[in-house]
């Protein structure tokens, strides 16, 4: 019988949240005009931007925007070293998603399949089950649980052999998840994989039993072989930063421990934090789920490849690709964008570049690596822009990245192609509003603010970086697309500019 009953509901905002990115150094270059004329005052730039700068200790010299009229009659408002090449930090996800929406469409979905070679008799598979990963960037709980269930109403529900995961739809080297950062147990730093099971984090829950005086600790998914301590003692002491506070120890991938106290005055707590041991993350959380939901096994549970001969028993299909990059762009979804990246790298660069039809670039042909999704890309900007633009260097499409670059300009010739796209609506839907939801809803709080609710935007942080690109409705009835990048040591200092930025936009007047 179905058993586990997960609280995914309740924590994925959080994790979605915590897989958001971080930061590094990048020096800039010097700048163009690009697009409609320029106003006679575009190259100034305004004073709230200038004022928020200074502040920051950030030079003009750093900064690089461009703001222009989706009218392409209409003036540009501020240009600003727009051709200047920069690290884009987490906006560079606005490429992957748009030519994802252009070359997969927003209704592509990825398949995760359930196969087994063996026969179905009384409640037991005398077989191997097999797990094929599609490269589904949202297999979360819920789904898999749903999987099983159907599984199990088939009659499998003990299985007489091994199960079997098969990650081969992705060809990836070896990763360290803290080779980034050296932030190993950050969600943010999860690798992408054809089978990625709940963005290989593990989510602790601390709720406070003041009468026992401990907080007990719950987790999810139910991970085989993996202990973790049940209560840890309260403290006194105010909420602060509890998560050092409890002096966590992931050193030993069967276990996890806490060596400190919980302060009884956080409340209940959530913490999602990225598996000790990635590789084996898989294996583990879908051994717990299928025992928590009354399934048995007798054998293994390994990686593999799915024999050709395998019967197809149940086939889950992912959310359409208009919800994930939605996940991808308000909430900044590292691993997500990266998977959605190597998905095109299933595609043939030559038919990207020649055939136009929907089915042609459906079709993977081939399995997925990084330099074949950077083939891809290059191949679909130069039919889209040809040399107008500058391409962007690419490298994981996620931004969370030291030598990915794009200009401003580059920027705005996407926003503008995607805000005439006969389906770039659900592109522009997928961006964060501002005041609203997603990575800016704690912009635009101002009372007298102009932007709260007429900005859709992308934001990117790295330690050195910071930028924002989007949409923005002004007070004048015009729409605008809005480009601006900080490459600075204190560029996080200088996020007001930026804000400050979308603001005069979204003032200006009749």
């Amino acid at each position: 019988m179905f058993s586990f009953v997960s609280r995914s509901f309740l924590t994925l905002p959080l994790l979605l949240a915590a897989l958001a990115g971080l930061a590094l150094p990048v020096g800039a270059q010097p700048a163009a005009d690009v697009g409609a004329q320029p106003a006679a005052d575009a190259g100034a730039l305004p004073p709230g931007v200038s004022a928020a700068l200074a502040r920051a200790g950030v030079p003009a010299s750093a900064f690089s925007a461009l703001v222009v009229p989706l009218d392409t009659s209409a003036h540009v408002r501020l240009s600003y070293r727009a051709s200047a090449p920069v690290n884009p930090a987490s906006v560079m996800k606005l490429v992957t998603t748009y030519a994802a929406i252009d070359l997969l469409g927003p209704d592509f979905t990825w398949n995760t399949r359930f196969y087994s070679d063996g026969v179905v008799s009384q409640g037991v598979l005398r077989g191997n089950l097999y797990v094929r990963g599609g490269g589904d960037p949202k297999l979360v709980l819920e789904r898999i649980q749903a999987a099983f269930m159907n599984l199990q109403d088939q009659g499998v529900r003990v299985i007489l052999g091994d199960l079997v995961l098969d990650h081969s739809a992705f060809e990836l080297p070896a990763i360290d998840p803290g080779a980034f950062d050296g932030e190993a147990l950050r969600p943010y730093n999860a690798s992408p994989d054809a089978l990625l099971v709940n963005f290989k984090s593990v989510v602790l829950t601390f709720q406070p039993d003041p009468a026992a005086g401990v907080a007990r600790v719950t987790s999810e998914p139910p991970m085989a072989g993996l202990n973790i301590d049940a209560t840890v003692p309260l403290s006194r002491t105010g909420c602060g930063d509890w998560r050092g506070s409890l002096q966590a120890r992931f050193n030993d991938a069967n276990s996890i421990r806490f060596e400190g106290r919980y302060p009884g005055s956080c409340g209940e707590r959530v913490w999602p934090v990225a598996y000790q041991d990635p590789a084996s993350y898989a294996a583990r959380s879908l051994e717990g789920l299928w025992r928590a939901t009354g399934g048995a096994i007798t054998g293994a549970v390994r990686a593999g490849l799915t024999p050709p001969g395998a019967r197809l028993l149940h086939e889950a299909r992912s959310l359409p690709l208009s919800n994930i990059i939605t996940d991808v762009n308000q909430w900044s979804n590292n691993v997500m964008a990266q998977q959605v990246f190597l998905t095109l790298g299933q595609l043939s660069p030559t038919r990207v570049l020649t055939e136009s039809s929907l089915a042609d670039r459906l079709a993977p042909v081939r399995t997925a690596r990084f330099e074949r999704s950077r083939e891809v890309v290059a191949s679909w900007w130069k039919r889209t822009f040809g040399l107008r633009y500058a391409a962007p260097v690419m490298d994981n499409g996620a931004g969370l990245s030291r030598i990915e670059r794009i200009t401003p300009e580059a920027l705005v010739g996407l926003l503008r192609h995607a805000a005439v796209h006969p389906k770039g609506e659900q592109f522009v839907q997928s961006l964060s509003i501002a005041g609203v939801n997603g990575t800016t809803a704690r912009m635009a709080r101002g009372a007298n603010s102009a932007a709260r609710g007429n900005a859709w935007l992308k934001t990117g942080t790295l330690r050195d970086v910071t930028g924002i690109a989007g949409y923005v409705n002004a007070a004048n009835g015009s729409r605008y697309a809005v480009v601006g990048f900080i490459n600075h040591p204190n560029a996080p200092a200088a996020r007001p500019a930026l804000e400050a930025l979308v603001e005069w936009t979204a003032a200006q007047p009749d």
